[in-house]
């Protein structure tokens, strides 16, 4: 029996821009009008899953897809950093930024840490091994990298180096315990040259 996942990256949006932690904010009006256009790049799938994220649910509508929403699949809870950026964090609190940055155990956000959030991918691609066929999943660009991470058994400190760009695609087929992986795969409607 074998697998297929399909991890579509939301589109852009100001905090994606920004370089700010998730703050609920949608996707942008380029970012669905994309969206709408890629919706015929899908390939058919089993079952559709969505991250509970505002960005992953209006992805998926763009792209109109009915998915059920997957807790497992949430984006990395950051805690107190929540809608702040990047900039913000290194000028407030740049020891911490760094630790997180160099440390996969360390949340000192208070929020989940890069190993917490693998190891809940991880738990769900256990179970997702078990059903034939493509599943299609709407989710934010660190469940990627965490998928990635776990299903070739990378090193933890292998998830900052991972890019998923938006409105991407990325691949995994499970078969005889293990998983194979297509990168970056871009969703382009069928008028994209």
């Amino acid at each position: 029996m074998t697998s297929r996942l399909f991890f579509v990256s939301p589109a852009m949006s100001a905090s994606l821009r920004q370089a700010r932690f998730d703050d609920g904010c949608s996707i942008d009006d380029g970012g669905a009008e994309q969206a709408r256009s890629a919706a015929g790049a899908l390939p058919s799938a089993v079952r559709v899953l969505v991250s509970p994220g505002v960005r992953c649910r209006e992805m998926a509508a763009a792209l109109g897809l009915d998915g059920v929403a997957t807790p497992e699949l949430a984006g990395l809870d950051a805690g107190r950093w929540r809608g702040r950026t990047l900039d913000e964090l290194g000028a407030t609190e740049p020891e911490e930024v760094a630790r997180w940055l160099t440390d996969p155990a360390c949340a000192p956000h208070g929020g989940e840490s890069v190993q917490d959030l693998c190891a809940r991918v991880g738990r769900w691609l256990a179970t997702a091994r078990e059903t034939a066929g493509r599943t299609l999943a709407v989710v934010e660009p660190e469940v990627v990298r965490a998928a990635v991470v776990r299903a070739l058994d990378l090193p933890l400190t292998a998830f900052w180096r991972l890019d998923v760009p938006p409105l991407t695609a990325t691949e995994l087929s499970g078969r005889a315990g293990r998983w194979n992986l297509r990168l970056g795969r871009t969703l382009a409607g069928p008028d994209a040259a």
